[in-house]
């Protein structure tokens, strides 16, 4: 008999179903949040996989179109590879939970959450954070939790706790914290430029409802908790450890590591480690565990430099950033292109303007939104790294920093009736040695300006890292850390701003949590440090948007009809807008609330392009000018078609100013002519004029 849980969160409740479905799995639960509801599971194998040095741990997402009452798309009619959305969400998913899980368990863990519905009321990437922590809990996989998530919406000044998918596109904070019983573990958020100290009284709100979820977990676990499984454990002994220290000195470490250069401190390791694997040669069991040996001798005496001796690898202080450069129009041909280098992190950004047609649909369970007009791309080669591997599809890792800077630059960006293009900027890492995501921020934003996009203020990215020791006060921040110190560090705590407020965060950590003070803390030194990013390196590069758009890039103009017209402009079948596209060589989207625009690459075609859809939806009045095509020639004058649905014609007499013999002599069908309205009759008949003295 399966047992059921409930708890009033957010003034709704929600129910978790516990030994309902799922029994052969490690742990499984399901959840419900009004008509919300999300499966998930934990599995563990056996045994550990062979051959690996780190906690195999994965965590799917699976959104079904049959959550919404939908049919997926395509010829098979079924889902497919996982969608950008829900690569996302796995990763949210991921971040708080793999701290939890011993650092030395090497057995295969699978979190899989699968959306049976969706009210568009209440998250399912929620109850997915959520029933992955409960369902872990209650297993027996080795497990320090429970976690919890919450999301906070901001609209109008006030938070709101778990906002609906509608709550969230209006809020002006989209807020993800995860918390354990006593730290904040995991942030997301993107914002449109929220000042510190708010955005750090909605992160402490979110963890105080944490608490009220982690109690209620408690108790679930108390009454249907798995005791936890043994497991082999995978550290290197401190014998070992010590019997290293001898070969290599601590002060030879020290020395190997201490430098401001990668290539220079990964051929230093290659030396030691060639020198330990010389020396243990005969010693097979010695000889595998080497290189988690030396892992852990180099991660020891980082750690201990910068804690204890308070000295960072490259020499810096602790607050200090590496050397930042800015340059703008690195690539001929592009709309707009930026570079930002810091230190040994490159990365070359390219912005591309294009028509509205070009806005990417989404597909989704969130029915709010439907396209994304900005999209931002990440790609990371292996040549970033002095690696010779072939560039792959975008990873789920490439996706995240891609989507990291999107939500960073999303907030100032102009509106479609300000700027009714379609914006892509695509991030190339040329060089990567720490927090490539946040210098993606910075080179997007001089590509943009540099294309012309007349965003609404600058936009800067830093990260901030941090060394831990044995209690809540013994800690150190560092200011733009570097592939090391995030590598043998804490944390990688990702801020994103403008003069005025956050835009984007992302914090991971290694450690069960983050206690207030170094919260505040990080984002403290992240403003700082993009300040000076954004005033004493950027701003004298490029220090607001180009006036004018590259002459490579299309030109557009928009004008709103009356949608009732909208069929007028498209026509029969689309003759009418497909002849428009032809005769101006334009491009024209048209949406439904009869915003219209016009793209092209030769404005003066455009501007005739705009008149002749603004002729077709407006009425005819006497002394209108138009230029219209000659459908049909009598004895007494000539038949123009004005636009689509509007004809008239031009007697005779009215040719030119001298007398006309023949209505041949002047025009033949098929001529573009431009032409007055000098009468409109009881009947509706258009009287037109070519006369040069009438066009006057």
């Amino acid at each position: 008999m399966y047992k059921t849980f409930k708890m009033n969160l957010a003034g709704r409740e929600l129910t978790c179903y516990v030994g309902r479905v799922c029994a052969q799995a490690n742990g499984a639960v399901l959840l419900q949040y009004g008509d919300t509801m999300v499966l998930s599971t934990a599995t563990a194998s056996d045994k550990p996989k062979e051959g690996i040095d780190f906690f195999p741990l994965s965590v799917e997402y699976e959104e079904k179109m049959y959550s919404v009452g939908k049919i997926p798309g395509g010829y098979n009619k079924r889902e497919g590879k996982a969608s950008e959305n829900a690569v996302l969400i796995s990763r949210v998913v991921d971040r708080p939970m793999r701290p939890l899980f011993p650092k030395d368990y090497r057995n295969d863990v699978l979190l899989d959450n699968l959306v049976l519905s969706v009210d568009q009321e209440n998250s399912p990437e929620l109850l997915a954070m959520l029933g992955s922590s409960l369902a872990t809990t209650i297993s027996d996989i080795p497990f320090d939790g429970p976690c919890a998530s919450t999301q906070i919406g901001l609209i109008g000044g006030r938070f709101i706790i778990n906002p609906s998918f509608v709550e969230f596109e209006k809020s002006d904070l989209k807020l993800t914290v995860a918390s354990t019983k006593e730290k904040v573990i995991m942030i997301e958020a993107g914002a449109n430029e929220v000042p510190e100290d708010k955005m750090i009284e909605a992160i402490y709100l979110a963890h105080e409802t944490n608490q009220e979820i982690i109690k209620f977990f408690e108790e679930i676990r108390s009454i249907c908790g798995k005791e936890k499984h043994e497991y082999e454990h995978f550290s290197v002994s401190e014998d070992f450890l010590n019997e290293i220290k001898e070969i290599i000195p601590a002060e030879e470490m020290e020395q190997a590591v201490f430098t401001d250069d990668k290539q220079t401190r990964d051929e230093n390791i290659k030396k030691l480690t060639e020198k330990l694997e010389e020396k243990f040669a005969e010693d097979e069991e010695k000889l595998a565990h080497i290189g988690e040996a030396i892992y852990q001798y180099q991660k020891k005496t980082v750690r201990k430099m910068i804690l204890k001796d308070g000295k960072r690898p490259d020499g810096r202080k602790m607050d200090q950033i590496r050397p930042l450069a800015a340059e703008i129009d690195i690539v001929p041909r592009a709309h707009g292109s930026g570079m930002f280098t810091r230190g040994q992190t490159q990365i070359l950004d390219i912005c591309t303007l294009a028509p509205l047609s070009e806005v990417q649909k989404i597909d989704g369970l969130n029915e709010c939104v439907k396209e994304k007009r900005y999209m931002h791309h990440y790609n990371f080669p292996g040549y970033s790294v002095g690696e010779a591997k072939p560039q792959r599809a975008p990873g789920r890792r490439e996706i995240g920093h891609g989507a990291l800077a999107e939500r960073a630059l999303v907030p100032v960006l102009p509106n479609i009736e300000e700027f009714p293009y379609a914006i892509r900027c695509v991030s190339e890492t040329l060089e990567s040695n720490g927090s490539t995501s946040q210098a993606s921020v910075c080179a997007s934003c001089l590509s943009l300006m540099a294309a012309g996009v007349p965003i609404k203020t600058m936009v800067a990215g830093i990260s901030c890292g941090l060394v831990t020791g044995d209690t809540d006060k013994d800690y150190v921040l560092l200011t733009d850390i570097q592939g090391l110190e995030d590598f043998f560090g804490d944390m990688d705590f990702k801020v994103a701003g403008t003069h005025k407020g956050i835009t984007a965060i992302q914090m991971d950590i290694k450690i069960h949590g983050l206690t207030r003070e170094i919260v505040e803390g990080a984002i403290s030194r992240c403003l700082k440090a993009r300040l000076y990013i954004m005033d004493d390196i950027m701003s004298p590069v490029i220090s607001e948007p180009r006036k004018e758009l590259s002459k490579y890039a299309p030109k557009i103009k928009n004008l709103t009809i009356d949608p009732e017209k909208i069929g007028d402009v498209i026509g029969k079948g689309g003759k009418t807008i497909n002849d428009i596209i032809a005769r101006f060589n334009v491009a024209v989207d048209i949406q439904d609330d009869g915003f219209v625009s016009v793209s092209g690459i030769d404005t003066e075609l455009i501007d005739k392009a705009v008149t002749y859809i603004q002729n077709i939806v407006k009425d005819v009045a006497v002394g209108d000018i138009y230029e219209g095509k000659v459908s049909r020639i009598a004895a007494f004058g000539a038949f123009i078609e004005l636009t689509p649905n509007k004809d008239g014609m031009v007697h005779i007499s009215k040719l030119k100013d001298e007398r006309v013999n023949k209505v041949e002599d002047v025009v033949k069908v098929g001529d573009i002519v431009k032409v007055k309205v000098i009468e409109i009759d009881k009947m509706g008949k258009v009287a037109l004029s070519m006369k040069p003295s009438d066009l006057k």
